[in-house]
C-alpha cells in the first residue's frame, strides 16, 4: 500500500513555485539597493579621503528643500 502523505499535490506545488519566485525577487531587490548603498558609502568616503589629503576645503552641507503639500 503506497503511503497517501508521499504522493504529489499539484496544487502545493504550483503555489511554493509562486511563493519561491516571489521571494527569490525580494531578495534580488534587496541585495541590489544593499549593494547600491555600499557603492555610494564607498565612493564618498573616497571622496573625502582625497578631499582632504588634497587640502581642498569642505563642501558646505547641501540645504535640503522643504517639501510643498
Amino acid at each position: 500500500m503506497s503511503n497517501p502523505w508521499m504522493k504529489k499535490n499539484p496544487l502545493m506545488s504550483m503555489w511554493l513555485s509562486a511563493a519561491n519566485k516571489a521571494v527569490g525577487s525580494a531578495r534580488a531587490q534587496s541585495t541590489a539597493a544593499a549593494r547600491r548603498q555600499v557603492g555610494a558609502a564607498q565612493a564618498e568616503a573616497t571622496r573625502q579621503i582625497v578631499d582632504f589629503w588634497s587640502g581642498k576645503p569642505p563642501r558646505p552641507p547641501v540645504a535640503r528643500r522643504k517639501s510643498r503639500r
